[in-house]
Order: structure tokens, then C-alpha cells, then sequence
């Protein structure tokens, strides 16, 4: 049996390895105004260098999971670090922005083979409160590489350029993979199968995933939280004063990470992972209306993002409570990818329109309403789950 400071290092490799994927969306969503300074006859398209790697998850999610299954989730880790790292150094280069969107496209195959691959493997490598405890800690990793980004990456970029930027990062990624290798985590054998790289067995794999109460159900909330997270972090700050504004949009997501961390453990020692995701749900309900009853904008944009918090923790420690196979396992991380993708891809839209046509108010009645929608979903395939 590996000794626990191995695994716990083994932890927090897999997680640094989810800060590296992350930092392929937050290298260019931080900086963006540099980025877009780069092609400055392209302002039209510059969108695209950000969502286009959400788009290649919302498609290819579901997939990524059944690869992870039959090829093993070190191969296909080590495939996302390596092409990842590959894809930053090329991006150093600063090519035109035809060749740069393609890269991005080939970087969104590296994201989604590090985030099913990263988690399959601490859950199999962990075991009870510390899988609990190593699950909340993955769960962290977007809101902490966009905080270092911030932090750490634009006074980088302010000293020594974009090109600089990128190329740390992808020898970080390297690095991170050689790291990996060296406490090479034990994990399930890749699964023997039949090839599946056809129309028909494709449709299949999305429908196993689906259909089941036990896979699908920490990627059907979690659709329903990253239709908000980063629409509603982009949003609300701007409905502030301009005077706390900025200092508030720091805070949002680090509330929701710090009780993450901080309850979510606590929590799942005497309740399902399920439970503790509606419950953030309707927690988020009730700090809304907080808003209608006269709460202050301000501690209601915090207090949302801290109950939230429940809702990123909660919804990755329910795939190993709900799925005790490697397979299903990788199949629900991702169907997640998935559903995180399609959400981050449609919510900053969404409720942009529903702004424009509504108000404010109306805007955050839609989102009471998905929040609302959300728990009734984890409702039914709870009672789904206790018929089987």
C-alpha cells in the first residue's frame, strides 16, 4: 500500500496538473486586452481565442471520458501535458490568428484529456474522508490559476511579454508531467474494448452516460453552476460602484473557494456529496431573494459565491460516491467536462440577453430559476437512483 505523504503528494501533482489546464483558459481570458492587442486588425474574432476551447469540450466531453476508460488515465494525462506544453511554446511564437485559433483548438483536446484524467486518477488513489478532502481540493483548481494568473502572470506579462508568458507556461506543463511521472500514481489498467471511433459507438457512449442516474448526475448540476459562474463574475461586478467594484470581483470566487475547503469536508463526513450540492443550490436561492428583501448588492454578490462554494465541491466528490468503477467513473469526469464546457460556452450570453430585454431583476430571477431547476434535476435522478 503506498505510504499516505506519497499519495498526498501524488494529490497535489494531479492538482497542479489541473492549475496547468485551467491556466489554458486563464492565459488568455486575464490578459485579454493584451492578447487582443496582438491583432488589433482582428477585433471581431479575438471572442473566439477564448471559447473556442469551450466548444471543443461541449462536443468532445463526453468522449474524453470514454478514452480515459480504455486507454488509461496516466496515458491520457501524460497526452494532455505533453501536448498542452507543446501547444503553449508554439503560441510563444505569436503566430497569425488563423494559426493561433487552431492552436486553440488542439489545446482544448489537451484541456479536456488533463480534466477527466486528473480526477479519475485522485479518485482512485484516494480512499474515504480523504477522497472527500483530495476531490474539494480538485475542485478549486479554475478559481485558483485565474487568482495566480492575476496575481502572478499579468506583473510577468507586464515585465516581459506575452511570448515569455506562454512559454512558462507550457515549461511548467512539462515540468508537471515529468514530476507526475516520477510518483507515477497506481491506477486501473486501461479496459479492454472494441474500437470506438465510429458514428454509431459514439451515440452510444453519450447514451450510456446519459442515461444513467449515477453518471450523469454530478454533470447535470454542474451544468447549471458554470451557466452562472462566469457569466454572473462577469456581470455583477460591473453593476457596483466603481469604487468597490474591483475589490469585490476579487472576492467573489475566492468566498466560494474558501468555503469549499473549509465545509464541504466537513459536510460530506455526515452527508452525500448529492445532498451537499442542493443544498448550495438552494442556498443561492435564498441569498438571491435576500437581494429583493433589500440585502446590500455588494455582501450578496460575495454571500452567492460563497454558497456556491458547495456546489463546485460537492459535485466532483459525488462521482466516486456515486460511481465505484474506474470506467464510470472517467464517463461521469467526462460528461462534467462536458456540461462545464456547454455552461461556460452559453451562460455569459444567456443571461446577457436576458439582461438587455429585461432588467437586472429579471436576470437574476432566470438564474433563481436554473438554480431551481438544477435541485429538482438531482431530486429526480435521487429518486432514479433509490428505484434501482
Amino acid at each position: 500500500m503506498p505510504h499516505p505523504l506519497r499519495i498526498l503528494l501524488q494529490v497535489l501533482l494531479l492538482w497542479l496538473a489541473g492549475l496547468g489546464a485551467a491556466t489554458q483558459f486563464a492565459k488568455i481570458a486575464v490578459p485579454f486586452a493584451q492578447v487582443a492587442a496582438l491583432y488589433p486588425a482582428h477585433a471581431d474574432k479575438i471572442g473566439w481565442l477564448l471559447s473556442v476551447i469551450s466548444l471543443i469540450g461541449a462536443i468532445l466531453g463526453a468522449l474524453s471520458g470514454a478514452i480515459a476508460g480504455r486507454v488509461g488515465p496516466v496515458r491520457l494525462l501524460m497526452f494532455g501535458l505533453i501536448l498542452g506544453g507543446a501547444v503553449s511554446l508554439f503560441q510563444a511564437s505569436i503566430p497569425g490568428l488563423g494559426l493561433m485559433l487552431v492552436s486553440r483548438v488542439v489545446e482544448g483536446v489537451s484541456h479536456l484529456a488533463i480534466v477527466v484524467a486528473a480526477p479519475t486518477l485522485i479518485a482512485q488513489i484516494t480512499i474515504g474522508k480523504w477522497r472527500n478532502a483530495a476531490m474539494v481540493l480538485w475542485s478549486s483548481f479554475f478559481g485558483v490559476a485565474f487568482a495566480l494568473n492575476a496575481w502572478l502572470g499579468l506583473p510577468l506579462i507586464s515585465r516581459v511579454g506575452l511570448p515569455v508568458y506562454f512559454a512558462t507556461h507550457g515549461v511548467l506543463m512539462f515540468l508537471i508531467a515529468g514530476l507526475i511521472v516520477s510518483f507515477r500514481p497506481n491506477s486501473a489498467s486501461a479496459l479492454a474494448n472494441n474500437p470506438f471511433w465510429n458514428v454509431r459507438t459514439l451515440i452510444d457512449i453519450h447514451v450510456e452516460t446519459y442515461r444513467s442516474a449515477f453518471v450523469s448526475a454530478p454533470a447535470l448540476g454542474w451544468f447549471f453552476y458554470t451557466l452562472t459562474f462566469v457569466s454572473l463574475l462577469a456581470i455583477l461586478p460591473g453593476r457596483l460602484p466603481d469604487d468597490v467594484s474591483a475589490m469585490i470581483a476579487g472576492l467573489m470566487p475566492l468566498a466560494g473557494i474558501v468555503i469549499s475547503w473549509i465545509t464541504v469536508p466537513v459536510l460530506l463526513n455526515v452527508c452525500s456529496a448529492v445532498f451537499v450540492v442542493t443544498l448550495g443550490f438552494g442556498l443561492s436561492i435564498l441569498t438571491i431573494g435576500a437581494l429583493f428583501l433589500g440585502a446590500p448588492l455588494p455582501v450578496v454578490c460575495i454571500a452567492l459565491f460563497a454558497v456556491l462554494g458547495l456546489v463546485q465541491g460537492g459535485s466532483f466528490a459525488a462521482v466516486p460516491q456515486l460511481n465505484s468503477t474506474p470506467e464510470s467513473q472517467a464517463l461521469s469526469y467526462g460528461a462534467m467536462a462536458q456540461m462545464g464546457n456547454a455552461g461556460n460556452l452559453l451562460g455569459t450570453p444567456v443571461l446577457l440577453a436576458i439582461l438587455w430585454r429585461t432588467s437586472e431583476a429579471g436576470m437574476l430571477i432566470a438564474v433563481v430559476g436554473f438554480y431551481a431547476v438544477a435541485m429538482a434535476l438531482h431530486l429526480w435522478l435521487t429518486a432514479r437512483r433509490e428505484r434501482a
